[in-house]
């Protein structure tokens, strides 16, 4: 089956999903036509809680990361789980 310049590749997301002339044309057609922004989704990560959750940053030891990106593999969680639940443990 011969290629058409509408199967063509023109560029590939971060996830890898391969965006061709064709799709590139159909997005931009909906572009052109407006959006209902009301019905549109909401970006970032969900909250936590109600509303918005804060963020905390602080910095660590190269070593102390390691451990600890170990131990929430081991025990099937993310790091940033891991941190939620150790901090709060702590202020228990």
């Amino acid at each position: 089956m011969k290629k058409t310049d509408e199967d063509r590749v023109i560029a590939v997301t971060k996830s890898g999903t391969k965006i061709t002339e064709k799709i590139a044309d159909e997005l931009a057609a909906e572009t052109e036509r407006g959006y209902d922004l009301s019905l549109g989704r909401r970006r970032g990560r969900p909250s936590l809680d109600r509303g918005v959750s804060p963020r905390v940053t602080f910095r660590i030891t190269g070593e102390l990361q390691e451990r600890a990106r170990e131990r929430a593999e081991r025990e099937g969680k993310s790091l940033s789980e891991l941190a939620r639940d150790a901090l709060a443990d702590y202020v228990k």
